[in-house]
């Protein structure tokens, strides 16, 4: 029996009965275990005012650890660039749209809806005569609070909006918004000495998309980012070619640093190597000026 960990929001239970389904097509017995998230329990506050990486993620990787579940399924983009001690990546699934969506509100006023510090700058860098609010809770509960506001919109990530069937028609692509680094990707984290069933669960693994998340990644983590940094990476990967896309914006959205590279060699070093290109090029002095503002508050 492989007791597969998870959130119990709708979008958490859809993603672990979708592993469900893919390891039981291997005849593989499986259960579900629902574990709350801290993220789950502080809807107060925004994600980056909480005040730790894996506000999502860190209940699972516990139980992981104290061997009450086999595996845990996430939402990549919660999940932090170092993993606790013990625990590694099995596998990371097909990746779904990376894109940001809006989803439009009643009207009537200037604001858009949204609780991420990347949507908020790089909404306002374009948009700076707007106001932006927070919103947060499972998707269903953000989608009433919109219905009831007289917002513009709010920004979700249209896999979200996709994995749950309530993808409104008249949704906006936001395809000039650089989404988060691994956004629409699942990965399912077990623990390191478990080599018999990582092996069972990496029959699962699509090599394009962890290549692709896995240079996001590792942008992200040599800019020290996380979700109290407004960061977002694109990498796509198709064979050995890869396209990729990073930007830092500053609080505010009034300043923006933007990188865009192809290669013909994709590997997970270009990460950095293009990371540090951007810290070389004014992003070691915004990433100083975020931190410090972060600090302050």
């Amino acid at each position: 029996m492989i007791r597969i960990g998870t959130r119990d929001s709708v979008l958490a239970l859809w993603q672990a009965n979708k592993v469900k389904a893919l390891l039981e097509a291997e005849e593989h017995v499986c259960s579900i275990v629902k574990i709350k998230s801290k993220g789950d329990l502080i809807l107060d506050k925004p994600l980056y005012e909480i005040g730790i990486t894996g506000v999502f993620t860190k209940t699972l990787d516990s139980a992981l650890l104290r061997n009450e579940i086999d595996i845990a399924v996430h939402s990549m983009k919660d999940v932090p660039t170092l993993l606790p001690k013990g625990l590694v990546e099995f596998a990371v699934l097909e990746r779904e749209n990376p894109f940001d969506v809006l989803v439009k509100g009643p009207g009537g006023s200037n604001v858009i809806a949204t609780g991420s510090l990347r949507r908020k700058a790089q909404w306002l860098h374009r948009y700076p005569n707007h106001e932006i609010v927070g919103i947060r809770g499972n998707i269903n509960t953000r989608m009433k609070k919109l219905a009831s506001s007289d917002y513009v919109g709010a920004i979700f990530a249209k896999s979200g909006l996709m994995r749950t069937n309530i993808l409104p028609k008249t949704a906006e692509v936001l395809d000039w918004m650089v989404p988060a680094p691994a956004q629409g990707a699942l990965v399912i984290v077990g623990k390191s000495d478990d080599m018999a069933l990582n092996k069972i669960v990496n029959k699962l693994n699509h090599h394009d998309s962890h290549l692709a998340v896995s240079i996001e990644r590792a942008f992200l983590k040599t800019l020290e980012g996380g979700c109290s940094a407004p960061i977002g990476a694109l990498a796509i990967v198709q064979g050995n070619k890869v396209r990729f896309t990073g930007i830092v914006n500053s609080l505010d959205g009034h300043t923006e640093l933007k990188i865009e590279k192809t290669s013909e060699d994709a590997r997970v070093e270009l990460g950095d190597l293009y990371a540090q290109e951007l810290l070389m090029s004014g992003g070691k002095e915004l990433m100083k000026e975020i931190k410090s503002m972060a600090d302050e508050k």
